[in-house]
Parts: C-alpha cells; structure tokens; sequence
C-alpha cells in the first residue's frame, strides 16, 4: 500500500493559511473567488510578523530569492516567501497561472507592463505594496510585471501564492522588444 508524503512541518499560522486555501481550492472556486478569499486568509497570514523562519528570510547579495514554504501534493498551489536585498528587481516576467502576492516585510513596487504597437512598455503607474498589502496577478487580470524591493537601504520579504507549483513553470522573461524567453524559477531551498 502506497502512502502519501508526510506533510512537513509548517509553523502554526502557515498551517492554518494552507488549511484555508486547501479548504477554499477543494471547493472549486472561480478565479475572482480565489483573489477574494485567498487574499483575505494571506492578509490574515500577514498581519503576524513571528512565523516565517529565519532560513526562508535570508537575503543574497546579487539577487532576490524565492524560498518554497509549502507545495500543495497534488500542486494546486504553492506557498513561497520572496526575500528582496537592497534595490534588488526581477526582470519583466509572467506567471501563466493565478497568484497572490503579499508583504510581510517591507514594502515591493510591482510595474504591470503590456505590448504597445509590437513593443514592450510599463502600463499605467507602478503600485506600492507594503506590510499588509495583497495583490493579484493572473492571465486574465493582467500576469505580466517587474517587481523590485521599494527600498535601497534594507531588505524586504513578501509572501507569494500561486495556482501551481510556481518553481516548476515554465514561465517566460520580456525584453523591451517584445521578444520573450523561457524560464523556470525553481527555489532557493530546493
């Protein structure tokens, strides 16, 4: 008889969170359901700064950093914390699936970026999220964005869901030019 994997330990309010958006998820909700109800359990998640480990906090000095802290089993989401050092930024990227972005730490600045006459440009002005603050990002809400630290002195941590196993996905980077490029982010931890 085949067991499924032991879950790992997850500090007490992680645990309820993923208990939450396992609840949620099993119901099959609606896209707008998930950004609704999965945001209010991830403010829920945010408003206590005592849970996330000192090992999923750890900053790099050249880049950011994704630490994987849950990873649903049959992969209808994933829990990550994004450590952002000083002035750090990803690149313009997409997600292809729902995702919930909050900050625990600090503040991010995330810039939408769309296709403009077969180029590449920011759409609209950049939104400034800080200790609290969720937003979402999807195909159909808008899934294409840069995000950078809003702070060039210290570190900030957000807490990202997703609708997959975000480090897994192939996803892909954006040059100004419109011209795109694979990738999959993978995790720090794993």
């Amino acid at each position: 008889m085949e067991h499924a994997p032991q879950q790992p330990e997850l500090p007490p309010r992680l645990r309820r969170f993923v208990d939450g958006m396992d609840a949620l998820l099993a119901r099959g909700p609606s896209e707008s359901e998930i950004v609704a109800q999965g945001g209010a359990l991830l403010r829920a998640l945010l408003a206590h700064d005592d849970w996330l480990p000192d090992a999923m906090a750890q900053p790099r000095p050249q880049f950011y950093r994704q630490y994987l802290l849950y990873l649903d089993p049959a992969r209808r989401h994933s829990v990550a914390s994004f450590v952002w050092g000083p002035g750090q930024r990803t690149p313009v990227h997409d997600h292809t699936v729902w995702g919930l972005a909050g900050i625990l730490r600090g503040a991010e600045v995330a810039q939408a970026w769309r296709a403009h006459g077969g180029a590449f440009a920011a759409d609209g002005a950049p939104l400034l999220l800080t200790a609290g603050e969720v937003c979402a990002v999807s195909p159909a809400l808008g899934d294409i964005h840069e995000v950078r630290n809003a702070f060039d002195d210290r570190v900030s941590i957000g807490v990202h869901v997703y609708g997959a196993d975000i480090g897994a996905v192939e996803r892909h980077v954006y040059a100004s030019d419109g011209s795109r490029k694979p990738f999959r982010s993978g995790y720090a931890n794993r």
